[in-house]
């Protein structure tokens, strides 16, 4: 007996020992800590254009909607005042009595440069303030908070413009308009963009502008519906409102931005819950790193303990590096010219003799697949030859130069006939052919820093090299 309860023991003990054993099994080494730049987590675990992008993209372009509508909406409201025998402006297509701003304030004859004025100074706030809310946007207020803020000043400076009571007042409100309109499409492009991995990001970032097309079509038909230029620009700023109220809370901060102001824990949220509503999970041994991290600081450093000032850098820093400055020079350059082929073909409807609200719909039909498809791959290309740290800032510079050339069509468009023509076919030419001094940007990263940049095989394509990585 004694010996059959000894051997009932030993059996429950090594029973129990194998059952213990592939728990002790697991207790191995945890596994390396992996640390990746965005492009590769988006690329490996989160998804480079899934859902959540999908999302957040149509959401944020809304934003270039309402750009179109506060920056077309001139060809409606100053309509009419042909220079020919100076006619009574209230014959303006369309309108009537008071239905435009010509029309109110005599702008015809003597006073026909007024209309060009006004708008050249809209383009001159929206050049002014390109450049401020793309710095700000790079430094503590973020691409989410510079978009909200030109939202909010949008609002404010449209319903004013409606209660203008002489043009010089309605002048300055434009200029105001212009202020922060111009700092709408830089902070929408980057805060769409950023999310989506580099296989995706040259298609969905061309897709951004036909939001600002679908706005103009819009436009066209809100035009219609309520020609007096005081109502209309009332209908035009509430859009803005609405954007504030309903799409602005469901928008996330862009995760390269939390991660180059040193916020590497905020970064990763916005990835976890882009894996998640993709229908993926990232590993627990991943964090994030800027592209400039060695090797030696992967080994030092983990997420928990990334500290030090947060990284920040001005349009001075892409002037100082012979790299940037060379794409810098280009790239105004080549947007100076766009923009006066652009915005000059649609503000040149007005000296087409056909009916003004058909003439902006097909307009805006055509530009989808014309010039307004070059616009987009240049804004698009513009983004991919700078880093994070200094992208909007150089973004913003290059948008400005685009501003300049806004300011100058509609004073070649007030030259009628066919010299405005002749202009904006030049200028098409000229800037194509500076394109090909710029590099390729085709299949490389989105790189963070400026060192990253520099190093890691985009420090070329100054002065026509081209890079291309198969």
């Amino acid at each position: 007996m004694g010996s059959k309860s000894k051997s009932k023991d030993l059996g429950a003990s090594t029973n129990l020992d194998a059952a213990r054993a592939p728990l002790l099994a697991d207790d191995g080494p945890p596994a390396p800590a992996q640390r990746l730049t965005i492009d590769d987590m988006l690329r490996l675990h989160a998804g480079e254009f899934g859902r959540w992008q999908l999302r957040h993209f149509v959401l944020t372009c809304l934003a270039w909607a309402l750009e179109a509508m506060h920056t077309m909406v001139m060809i409606f409201a100053d309509r009419g005042g042909e220079a020919a025998g100076c006619p009574d402006p209230t014959a303006g297509a369309g309108g009537g009595g008071g239905g435009s701003t010509v029309a109110e304030w005599g702008l015809v004859c003597g006073e026909r440069y007024k209309v060009g004025l006004v708008q050249a100074g809209f383009f001159a706030g929206c050049m002014i303030g390109a450049g401020v809310f793309g710095h700000l946007s790079d430094s503590f207020l973020g691409r989410k908070g510079s978009l909200t803020i030109v939202c909010v000043l949008n609002t404010v400076f449209g319903l004013l413009t409606s209660l203008s009571p002489s043009y010089w007042a309605y002048a300055a409100l434009r200029l105001l308009t212009g202020f922060s309109t111009g700092g709408v499409g830089l902070c929408a492009f980057v805060l769409a963009t950023e999310p989506v991995g580099p296989a995706k990001r040259g298609a969905v970032g061309m897709s951004t502008f036909y939001f600002f097309s679908a706005g103009i079509a819009l436009l066209s038909g809100v035009a219609y519906l309520f020609p007096p230029w005081r109502h209309l620009y009332v209908v035009s700023s509430l859009p803005s409102l609405l954007f504030l109220v309903s799409v602005l809370p469901f928008l996330s901060e862009s995760p390269r931005w939390y991660l180059v102001r040193r916020r590497p824990h905020d970064a990763m949220a916005v990835m976890r819950e882009i894996a998640r509503t993709n229908g993926r999970r990232l590993p627990d041994n991943v964090s994030l790193k800027l592209d400039d991290d060695d090797e030696e600081h992967d080994k030092k450093e983990d997420q928990n303990s990334y500290s030090g000032a947060a990284l920040s850098g001005s349009i001075l820093d892409v002037v100082r590096s012979p790299t940037t400055r060379v794409r810098l020079v280009l790239t105004v350059a080549i947007n100076l010219l766009c923009s006066v082929v652009y915005y000059g073909i649609n503000l040149n409807v007005v000296n087409l003799k056909t009916n003004l609200y058909l003439s902006v719909l097909l307009n805006s039909v055509a530009g989808i697949f014309g010039m307004a498809a070059t616009y987009n791959l240049l804004f698009i290309y513009t983004m991919e030859l700078f880093p994070t740290v200094v992208r909007n800032a150089a973004l913003g510079c290059a948008t400005q130069a685009a501003q300049m050339g806004a300011i100058l069509a509609p004073l070649v468009v007030v030259l009628g006939e066919a010299v405005p023509f002749a202009v904006f076919g030049a200028c098409g030419v000229v800037g194509g052919l500076l394109a090909f001094y710029l590099p390729e940007t085709m299949n490389q990263p989105l790189y963070d820093t400026m060192a990253g940049m520099e190093g890691g095989g985009g420090g070329g394509g100054g002065g026509g090299e081209k890079k291309y990585v198969e």
